[in-house]
């Protein structure tokens, strides 16, 4: 059975409720989708599955330990995370809910998309499906710009273990990605776990635990990829993230120079900034009604009205608070 999984609590409320709706448009109502909880804050979200025969929560708690186990194996060997997590968050392991995602490899579904409770889906996900009959991992974004986000760039080892050929076409963002049931499995974790201890563990990106590590155990197991960036004719390819500003927007639909996108990622807007605005707080979020469109799709009478300037949901730091940031940096140096 395929499925599409996410990752959530009652934290990201408004935007997991946005993100089911679309996948209900645009996807299909019937839809099987489990959502992996991010930590036990799921009152409110409890409530809503409770409406939705096609969506469960993830309940295996078993299979949640091993997954935390692991990465919290994997990190207990690096030189430097975890006293850099302590000094900066006070926490022993960082967004340790985040590494959930990884719970996909051991079900419900046989072959399965995750995305991240950030994203909204645009169009069905039926190519990437169809690549899964040839491939054992999809993704479908531009990380391979950006590899300081998923290693560490200036690692001696990173040259020893991937190379730059390899780092600038195969990472990938782990908001969205496509894989199947058992594929990193027991053995292949001992093998990562093995290799990462032999000095490999220094190249992760400490900041991006999770995508660090999926990154990693993708590209290091030899697990067989496909980015539909690279493998897609150049004209149907189409940005994802609401920091391009030149999508064009009709209801729930957004295209890109006339292609549809397949999927919309709030990258960067924190999930406060969301439920503020679904509040009725006039804020100039990126592309903000199409997430309001799926957001009140089943209640529309509660889609708030702006009028007015909306306020910018980042604004610029007044020169107090810069001037406090700087003498924080400097009694931290």
């Amino acid at each position: 059975m395929d499925g599409i999984c996410t990752l959530g609590n009652d934290v990201v409320f408004d935007q997991i409720v946005a993100l089911l709706n679309s996948i209900e448009v645009n996807q299909g109502k019937d839809t099987p989708v489990c959502i992996y909880p991010y930590d036990d804050r799921l009152e409110r979200l409890s409530e809503e599955v409770a409406k939705r025969p096609n969506v469960t929560i993830y309940d295996d708690k078993e299979s949640i330990k091993r997954w935390e186990d692991f990465t919290k194996s994997v990190w207990d060997l690096h030189p430097t995370a975890k006293q850099l997590w302590q000094s900066r968050d006070s926490v022993e392991y960082h967004r340790m809910g985040m590494n959930r995602r990884f719970c996909g490899f051991d079900g419900p579904f046989e072959r399965f998309v995750y995305m991240d409770g950030d994203t909204l889906l645009i169009q069905p996900f039926d190519p990437i499906f169809q690549r899964l009959d040839t491939y054992d991992f999809v993704t479908y974004d531009f990380q391979h710009k950006d590899l300081s986000h998923v290693f560490v760039p200036d690692s001696p080892k990173l040259p020893e273990v991937f190379s730059s050929e390899r780092t600038s076409r195969e990472i990938f963002c782990a908001g969205l990605f496509a894989s199947k049931r058992d594929r990193i499995n027991l053995s292949e974790r001992e093998r990562a776990l093995e290799l990462l201890a032999d000095g490999e563990v220094e190249i992760l990106y400490p900041n991006g635990p999770d995508q660090t590590l999926l990154n990693y155990l993708v590209l290091r197991l030899g697990i067989s990829a496909c980015n539909l960036s690279f493998d897609l004719p150049k004209e149907q390819v189409t940005g994802c993230c609401v920091t391009s500003p030149h999508f064009k927007v009709d209801g729930g639909q957004v295209t890109d120079h006339g292609v549809a996108v397949t999927y919309l990622h709030y990258i960067g807007v924190p999930a406060s900034i969301m439920a503020r605005l679904c509040q009725g707080e006039n804020l100039d979020v990126p592309y903000r009604d199409v997430f309001l469109h799926y957001r009140f799709l089943h209640d529309p009478e509660l889609r708030p009205t702006f009028t007015g300037t909306p306020k910018p949901y980042n604004p610029a730091p007044t020169l107090l608070q810069r001037a406090k940031r700087k003498l924080k940096r400097v009694m931290n140096r």
